[in-house]
């Protein structure tokens, strides 16, 4: 079975790549460009009055299929952003501790690692890291459960190792509207894992967005607010005030729902192409349990070629059962060599530190795979 059919612009565009990285920068599906177009075409047809079309019909849409792919019960609890930094940085606002006690773990996407280690050189933050490793998610949850944090921050999928946090409800179980408030960071867990929040749709925070393996590209990140947590962000926008009418004087008014988080004028682009490519997935059938099994016999003949390869010697860090990631992670010295070695034959993965990653995407195929077989026995000792 073969979904080609629905990428040939981004295959077409550089016909000799082979693309391993849909965990990285998915490429995009033919719908996202006519997303896109659509955006631009209503910025020139509606000019001024784009604004009616965006928040009245594809803001409105794209918080539905958010909804719907995560089992929520409100597509009101969905709120947007450029990118999960921003949400961040607006979660992190609405607490009023000074310093705000974070748990965490050291396995977070940089905005984060970056962001946190920052506010805790300027006080802002103090931060208690749990290490990835063996028994990483009983060793997490027994250091949220000893309280004393006002936040607590983990990723749903490692994105270096591929491991998945599955206890999200024994997570959940912890939160409280007035701490903590447990953020699950979703990037490569949406549309990769089958995601059913509906029982703690009302305890977390799940913060995600469209660049991944919803193949929308940048600009479409969100954020799921569950209600009663964080009514008055201090980092905030002019549309967080749309919704409340009823606003005491000289008081800075916020909407009840998950807008309260929203920011200002932004660029819809990333929302149009989102909302194409969901429309277009649920007009093919195909979802992302279907997505998976695809991918499924992909990554187990992959797995059956590597032992020809330089690779049967590296250190697969997610050799798990399912859930997992959408990616295998290979570490290794030679990783950052075996990189540059496929990228000399067009052959696009990507390398964290010493790790090694090939990713998955509903536009590979078996002849993708042997073709990625046969190079990597090619590596010899690169």
């Amino acid at each position: 079975m073969t979904y080609k059919h629905l990428f040939q612009r981004a295959l077409a565009a550089a016909p000799d790549r082979l693309h391993f990285a849909a965990h990285s920068h998915h490429l995009w599906p033919d719908a996202s460009w006519l997303g896109h177009q659509a955006a631009w075409d209503d910025g020139v047809r509606l000019a001024d009055h784009k604004w009616g079309r965006v928040m009245g019909e594809i803001l409105p849409a794209a918080q539905r299929h958010v909804a719907d792919e995560l089992r929520l019960p409100d597509p009101s609890s969905i709120v947007f952003a450029g990118n999960t930094h921003d949400l961040l940085l607006r979660i992190v606002s609405a607490r009023s501790e000074h310093p705000v006690r974070i748990l965490t773990s050291d396995g977070e996407f940089h905005s984060f690692r970056r962001q946190s280690q920052r506010w805790l050189e300027s006080g802002r933050v103090t931060l208690d890291v749990i290490p990835n490793g063996e028994g990483f998610a009983a060793r997490f949850l027994a250091a949220a459960r000893t309280g004393g944090h006002d936040l607590v921050f983990v990723s749903q999928v490692m994105f270096e190792s591929g491991a998945v946090f599955s206890p999200i409800a024994e997570l959940a179980e912890l939160a409280r509207p007035d701490g903590p408030w447990v953020v699950i960071d979703g990037y490569h867990g949406f549309m990769a894992i089958e995601n059913d929040l509906s029982a703690v749709a009302d305890r977390i925070f799940y913060v995600a967005g469209g660049y991944k393996y919803a193949m929308a590209g940048e600009g479409a990140a969100f954020l799921h607010c569950p209600p009663g947590f964080g009514a008055r962000p201090e980092i905030t926008g002019w549309y967080a005030e749309f919704a409340d009418l009823e606003k005491a004087p000289g008081r800075i008014g916020y909407a009840a729902d998950a807008m309260r988080f929203m920011g200002s004028t932004f660029d819809p682009s990333g929302l149009y192409r989102f909302v194409a490519v969901r429309d277009m997935l649920a007009a093919e059938g195909i979802t992302t349990a279907s997505v998976n099994a695809h991918i499924a016999p992909l990554r187990a003949r992959l797995l059956e070629g590597l032992s020809a390869t330089p690779l049967a010697e590296a250190t697969l860090l997610n050799p798990g059962g399912d859930p997992r990631a959408r990616f295998l992670a290979f570490r290794s010295p030679s990783a950052p060599a075996w990189k540059a070695a496929l990228e000399a034959q067009d052959i696009v993965t990507d390398v964290r530190g010493d790790v090694l990653r090939i990713g998955f995407g509903l536009y590979h195929d078996e002849r993708d795979v042997r073709r990625l077989v046969a190079a990597l026995g090619d590596l010899g000792d690169a």
